[in-house]
């Protein structure tokens, strides 16, 4: 078997490993809420009630790619759907590629500052590595076009704006707090670069 069958379409789109993929993601989704969880109850405390939908982000990404799945498992039963399907799929594609990124890079930059990693951060490391690859993979088999990746891209940019403006952001290693103007600028940027990102995978599935 050549090693290319592991990234084909053939595979990448069984019944089997679109099943596998679409439970992991769900499990991790869950698990991600629940990380989020004591953020969520103080940011319902603090702030305004409409904050809260922009606080847990990496499982918001995993939840979009997760719901991006079951229009690859059940394309007819959802064909009419089509609208909510490309939606999905482009805010997939920015989200979960912008998070896994920044997710990752935030915990080494904290560890760099002396932030001790433990398990559950080489299991975060893991998880968000594979929400970035996963969704650059999934790309040639999504619907979306280019004005739908945009409108992902501002809603993203959105988010980011909401997070640093009222402080909502993820929570961070201690050690990056007084860094919180660089890390700001570095979360704007990525998003960019995850739309980029997108953009360039999107036209290279065209092009095969």
């Amino acid at each position: 078997m050549s090693i290319s069958y592991w990234w084909s379409r053939e595979f990448l789109t069984s019944r089997g490993f679109l099943w596998l993929l679409f439970v992991f993601n769900l499990l991790g989704t869950i698990y991600g809420y629940y990380w989020y969880g004591n953020q969520i109850e103080y940011t319902i405390a603090n702030n305004p009630l409409w904050q809260v939908i922009f606080v847990p982000d990496s499982p918001t990404a995993s939840l979009f790619f997760t719901l991006s799945l079951t229009f690859l498992m059940w394309p007819k039963l959802l064909a009419n759907y089509r609208g909510v399907r490309v939606l999905l799929e482009a805010l997939a594609v920015v989200t979960s590629v912008k998070y896994g990124v920044w997710a990752v890079s935030i915990i080494f930059a904290g560890a760099y500052q002396g932030n001790v990693i433990g398990w559950q951060d080489w299991m975060l490391v893991a998880s968000h590595t594979a929400m970035a690859v996963e969704a650059l993979l999934y790309v040639r088999f999504f619907k979306f076009g280019t004005v739908i990746l945009l409108g992902a891209g501002l809603w993203t940019l959105l988010n980011d704006m909401v997070d640093y403006t009222y402080e909502v952001f993820p929570w961070l290693p201690v050690q990056l707090m007084d860094d919180l103007p660089a890390v700001r600028n570095f979360t704007v940027l990525l998003t960019l670069l995850s739309v980029a990102a997108g953009w360039f995978a999107l036209r290279q599935a065209r092009r095969s």
